[in-house]
Formats: C-alpha cells, structure tokens, sequence
C-alpha cells in the first residue's frame, strides 16, 4: 500500500518596508484612522416602543459645551420644550413628561405612540436644544450632543415609579443639591419637579410647591399612559429628599 503524498505549502514571507520593518498584519495604529469622537451608544435597532409604556432618555453632552446647569442654559433646553410642545407645530403622538438637567447630560421620560413617533420627537427637541444652546453660550455652531441618546422602555409600574425618583431626585444623585443656589430648594429648579404633583410632601401638606417670582419652568405634558398617570403609585409617592441608587448616570 503506497503512502499518501505530502503536499509542500508555500510560506508567504511577511513583507518589508525599505527599512526592514513588517507591513500589514494585526499591529497598534494600524488600519483607518478614525474620524473623531465615536459613539458610546451602540448603533443597534431600538426597542420596540408601545405607546402605553413610557421611554426614559439620557441625553449626554459633549465635553466642550460645558456645565448644563447654567440659567441661560436651562432656558434654552426650556426653549426645546415649547418648540417641542408647540400647538402650533406640535411633533404628533410625542410627549416630554417628566425632565431634569445635569451638569453632563438631559434626562426624560417620555410618552411616543411608537418607535417613529419617539425617533422624530427626540430629533425635533435634540436640533431645538442644540441651536438654543449654541446661541445662548456664544459657540454659534456645532454639536452639542456627543452621540446617539440612551432609551429604555418602562414596562412595569415599579420600573416607572423608580425612574421617575431617579429622574426627578437626579441632582441629590449627583449631590448637586448641596451647591449653593440664589434661593432655597427643596425640589431641583433644573428640572421639572416643580409641576410634578406625587410628592409625599405634597400630599401631606396638601399645597403646591410655589415658582419663586421670575422661574420659567420647562414644557411639560401631563402624563396620557396609565403607568406614568397612576400605576407607578401603587408602590408609594415618592420623597423630595429621596436619593438615587446608581443607575445609567
């Protein structure tokens, strides 16, 4: 029985540069160099939107804008809002509920009717915010939104109520309630906790927290879906000096 013949392989040399050096391969700095900043929101398809399930939105801004909790700047996001939210040129089956401003990024909490009504409302308030922003700080032109906005459904009414302590409570997360501000808050003014109406201490009191004389607070819808309306309640109203586990930011 003859054995089988061996097959010789020819070994492809690696290549070299007139210095000796090896070109191609797996190396550092090799290949395309990038563009700038990338996205640190993977660029997947979104999760399918219900319009009975509210959206929570990060927003996070790019390093050169600066802090967001800024009078002037939080006028301009407030300006977003009522474009947003205008009667006039409303972006149809989109509602910004619930929001707050952080030194680093925007959040919200949302109602969109489906994935193409909250992809609209999210570009029409992120283009509003970016113009109002630029102009109110004087860079005139560029982003100001580093990337692609963070969205997670709320499916649950104990998803919901703690998103909204999260959302609404932010600034104690971030200790910004310890900064000094012109005037005493006990809920954060870059934010619209002023209108919202589940705080305990509301309750309790029976009265409305009062806007100091000259406040503008942001645009903001009353709640349509049941679980931002009254399901998330079933699990307790929600202390102003409730601080915030870790979450996305």
């Amino acid at each position: 029985m003859s054995k089988p013949r061996k097959r010789h392989v020819q070994l492809e040399l690696p290549k070299l540069d007139k210095n000796g050096h090896r070109r191609g391969g797996r190396r550092k700095g090799a290949g395309r160099p990038k563009k700038g900043f990338r996205a640190s929101e993977k660029h997947g398809v979104r999760p399918a939107t219900k319009a009975s399930e509210p959206v929570h939105i990060i927003m996070r801004a790019r390093g050169d804008v600066g802090s967001l909790r800024r009078h002037a700047v939080f006028l301009a996001i407030r300006e977003a809002t009522l474009v947003v939210g205008a009667s006039d040129n409303p972006v149809p089956n989109f509602r910004i509920v619930h929001l707050s401003v952080q030194k680093t990024h925007i959040h919200l909490i949302v109602e969109a009717a489906n994935r193409k009504a909250l992809w609209k409302g999210m570009q029409a308030f992120a283009i509003s915010a970016a113009r109002q922003i630029n102009a109110a700080t004087g860079r005139m032109h560029g982003p100001v939104f580093a990337d692609r906005y963070h969205a997670r459904v709320l499916g649950s009414p104990r998803q919901v109520r703690n998103c909204i302590a999260y959302v609404l409570n932010n600034w104690r997360h971030h200790q910004a309630d310890r900064e000094r501000l012109k005037r005493p808050w006990k809920v954060d003014p870059y934010s619209s906790a002023l209108s919202f109406d589940g705080w305990k201490q509301r309750e309790a009191a029976g009265v409305y927290y009062k806007a100091p004389s000259g406040y503008a607070p942001p645009f903001v819808w009353l709640p349509r879906t049941w679980l931002l309306r009254e399901g998330w309640r079933r699990y307790g109203l929600i202390d102003h000096l409730e601080v915030p586990g870790h979450g996305d930011e």
